[in-house]
């Protein structure tokens, strides 16, 4: 893809919560994630909360982005993003706990984002997308995390998209198959293009 999507990386301090479940690539993704970020010459810190990761259980993730060197190493409390790969943990689990008035929600999650806010009774600025629905598509299986890092840097620009793009191939090659990986970077595409954008309110 080149240069097709492009634009400037913003210079930021950034902490993100991840909220999935187990087996859909959460920890993956904060991985691919934390790795591009470290290959742009940020500072991160990337770990899963420790606990049963056991298949379909829920699970968190956690990541800071800084451009100088990190010395906080707890759980994100009070996130700028909050990321949910799994939108039936809306009204399950608070997701939105410790959000901010400028923090983003970026959720997996067929309704749009005004009926996200609702759910979970925020005023947040939130975005969504159906990417179960992106990922069976494009990899015959709901593994959101490609579908949903897509989505993550069109609303927040943490790292060029060429990048990821590049990271992404790196991560899976020799563990998954040349098609496949085409697959994933089909899925992050589509993410960054068919993520729904909402301000507050």
């Amino acid at each position: 893809m080149g240069g097709a999507i492009q634009a400037s990386v913003l210079i930021m301090d950034i902490e993100i919560r991840w909220h999935g479940r187990g087996g859909q690539g959460l920890v993956t993704a904060n991985e691919i994630l934390a790795e591009t970020a470290i290959s742009a010459g940020k500072y991160v810190k990337a770990f899963p909360e420790f606990g049963p990761e056991r298949m379909g259980a829920p699970i968190r993730g956690f990541t800071r982005i800084s451009e100088k060197p990190i010395l906080v190493h707890s759980q994100v409390y009070e996130p700028d993003i909050v990321i949910i790969m799994d939108g039936t943990l809306v009204g399950k689990v608070d997701v939105a706990l410790g959000t901010k008035k400028d923090s983003i929600i970026l959720a997996n999650y067929a309704g749009s984002p005004k009926e996200l806010q609702d759910a979970l009774m925020t005023d947040v600025e939130c975005h969504t997308l159906d990417a179960n629905k992106i990922a069976i598509e494009e990899i015959g299986r709901p593994t959101v995390n490609t579908v949903m890092l897509g989505a993550l840097i069109a609303v927040k620009e943490l790292v060029p998209y060429d990048n990821l793009e590049d990271q992404i191939t790196t991560k899976f090659t020799g563990k998954l198959s040349d098609k496949v990986i085409v697959k994933n970077l089909s899925a992050l595409k589509r993410g960054y293009k068919e993520v729904q954008r909402n301000g507050n309110g």
